[in-house]
């Protein structure tokens, strides 16, 4: 497997691990918790499931924004052949989703949001830059 494809589908992976412990906070928060939500309750962007809940929430969905572009990035990449565009460096984009997911959960502190968005930033930046080369390759 190319180290593009092994980005992409832990991404994938990634982003299914946060959606089996959101599903595991909504099973607390609705069986468990003093502070009982209904399982139809649940707001999409957590704000009923205050602290933790909240914030797996807002990453589980940082994590889908995310995973479309880079996936067709991805494919496109291999359909045309061009994966080597992004061989070398492809794997920081799973570093810095996994990092920004995690601080996102465990912290809202400023250092915390600091670090946050210094990861979706080398996201951004080498997704567009594949798009960039995808592009001008095509051309």
């Amino acid at each position: 497997m190319t180290p593009s494809l092994f980005a992409l589908t832990g991404f994938a992976a990634w982003t299914l691990l946060l959606t089996l412990l959101l599903l595991n906070m909504r099973g607390y928060y609705s069986f468990m918790s003093e502070n009982k939500v209904a399982l139809n309750q649940f707001s999409p962007d957590g704000n009923n499931t205050p602290g933790f809940g909240q914030r797996l929430t807002r990453a589980h969905l940082n994590c889908l924004e995310m995973l479309p572009s880079f996936g067709v990035l991805v494919l496109v990449a291999a359909y045309s052949e061009q994966l080597s565009i992004m061989s070398d460096t492809v794997m920081y984009v799973l570093y810095a989703r996994i990092a920004q997911s995690i601080i996102h959960m465990v912290s809202t502190s400023l250092v915390a949001v600091l670090l946050r968005a210094t990861c979706w930033v080398v996201q951004l930046g080498l997704l567009l830059s594949y798009a960039y080369q995808l592009l001008a390759a095509g051309l």
